[in-house]
């Protein structure tokens, strides 16, 4: 490489100063790098590596953007002894990459040098690309660090996908982003930690909200409201929330993820598709999204709505609804927003049932009740059969008409109890006819005389067996 003149240094240090902020700010320690702690937090493998300068595999940081792939190898590179090369898939091609690799190979012979080559955006590259690097990579010539926006185990060639680790970067949470913001306004080197300014928290909350877990995105505002607001009588620079809203170009909505205004909205987004209200859903689930809430939230919500309300009236809800999950994996944002709203129209324009809640009923009597024996002709035969008579009695369905047999299956002293009461609506009024027919056959089989649905459960009951047995973090509030 030849040596920076003094043109070049004066240039290097000019650009650096009028670099933008998000650029000023970029991390260059582990230390400074905020996100990102399952992969790069205190004793993970990624971070140990960096810090023993021991990256000897190649790996491909996969994450949206602003989450902190390009800064992540710029720390690698601040930290290896390595040298290190960086190419954007977008301006080279195969004779820089030919360049790159030539040199590399000449440092390795005449010095021992290791080459870390860093390639932004490398899903760029078209198979040829790839497939030239791939020799390189394969021998140890470079060691590969590829940042990709797009899914790896679709736009990166499967040969180098099975050379590379793959980290995948997750969208910063809220916090996240606010320290970052924070830094910015108290670093006096590379921030305005030099200039006097104060920032409304309606403001920060607003430049946080929606810049959507990018980084970059909350700075790059940041740096707009600062650099075009005048200071005040006092010479203190005051950032409003309409300020904010002029800087990244959005209105703010009442719209507090961890208070009132997220659980108010959620629940009526939720209800309204329960209550087969098209409209009304859409006009919710724009104020989320706008708002900047997780589409992941939405989706888990819709996924139990698929099962609590629509149930076997549709089969199809839940798969629809589990489709669209699948697909926002795959696609994010904004395109993703389509699967979403088609699970939503479906889920509200589709018949409706909620019979799914017949589980709590048996779980209420089996609270009341204690827990029974498994009747013999149930049990496992594999085990216990010629010893305890495990199994015996028991008759294959499959061998008889129509694949039924009335035969018993709840304890002795539940039988005749029905938890499961099927709606009228959709593909479950078919059910409720075939399975009216297959339960009188078993009363008659076992002479049954009278039969007794269980009680009905309120919604305030099954709400509150859901809080007794519920396990995770998405037990409790998130009920609508």
């Amino acid at each position: 490489m030849p040596a920076m003149d003094l043109f070049d240094h004066a240039l290097a240090q000019r650009l650096a100063r009028e670099a933008p902020l998000a650029a000023r700010m970029r991390p260059r320690t582990l230390d400074e790098f905020v996100g990102q702690d399952a992969i790069v937090g205190p004793g993970r493998l990624l971070r140990r590596a960096i810090e023993a300068d021991r990256l000897f595999a190649s790996i491909l940081l996969w994450g949206p953007p602003g989450s902190g792939k390009t800064t992540l190898a710029m720390i690698i590179a601040n930290t290896t002894r390595s040298h290190f090369e960086i190419i954007s898939a977008v301006l080279a091609g195969i004779p820089e990459l030919r360049r790159v690799i030539a040199e590399a190979t000449e440092r390795r012979k005449l010095h021992g040098w290791r080459t870390i080559l860093f390639v932004d955006e490398v899903h760029r590259w078209n198979k040829a690309q790839q497939d030239a690097l791939l020799p390189h990579v394969e021998n140890g010539t470079v060691t590969l660090i590829g940042a990709t926006t797009e899914n790896p185990y679709f736009e990166v060639i499967g040969a180098l996908v099975s050379r590379s680790r793959v980290f995948q970067l997750r969208p910063l949470e809220d916090d996240q982003v606010r320290r970052v913001v924070r830094a910015a306004l108290s670093n006096p080197e590379r921030g305005y930690g030099g200039r006097q300014i104060s920032i409304d928290d309606e403001a920060l909350d607003h430049l946080v909200s929606v810049a959507g877990g990018d980084a970059r995105n909350a700075l790059n505002a940041l740096e707009l409201a600062v650099e075009t607001t005048q200071p005040g009588d006092d010479g203190v620079l005051h950032l409003t929330l309409s300020v904010a809203q002029e800087s990244i170009q959005r209105r703010a909505v009442l719209y507090d993820k961890d208070g009132d205004a997220h659980y108010d909205t959620i629940s009526a987004f939720i209800k309204s598709v329960r209550g087969s209200d098209p409209d009304a859903a859409l006009y919710w689930l724009a104020k989320m999204l706008y708002a900047g809430e997780s589409p992941r939230f939405i989706v888990r919500r819709l996924l139990i709505l698929a099962g609590e309300d629509i149930g076997l009236a549709d089969p199809m809800g839940l798969v629809v609804a589990s489709a669209a999950a699948q697909a926002f994996e795959f696609v994010g944002l904004p395109e993703g927003i389509y699967p979403i709203v088609e699970a939503t129209l479906y889920l509200a324009t589709a018949p409706k049932s909620n019979s799914a809640t017949a589980y709590f009923k048996a779980l209420r009597l089996l609270e009341e009740e204690g827990q029974v024996e498994v009747p013999r002709h149930l049990q496992d035969a594999n085990r216990d059969a010629a010893a305890l008579g495990h199994g015996a009695g028991y008759r294959y369905p499959h061998e008889f008409p129509e694949h039924h047999i009335g035969q018993q299956y709840l304890p002795t002293g539940l039988l005749g109890t029905y938890f499961y009461r099927p709606s009228d609506q959709g593909y479950e009024a078919a059910v409720a006819d075939r399975l009216e027919r297959w339960r009188q056959a078993q009363r008659q089989a076992l002479g049954i005389e009278a039969s007794r649905h269980a009680p009905e459960l309120t919604e305030a009951e099954v709400l509150e067996l859901k809080r007794q047995h519920g396990r995770g973090p998405m037990a409790g509030r998130e009920t609508a």
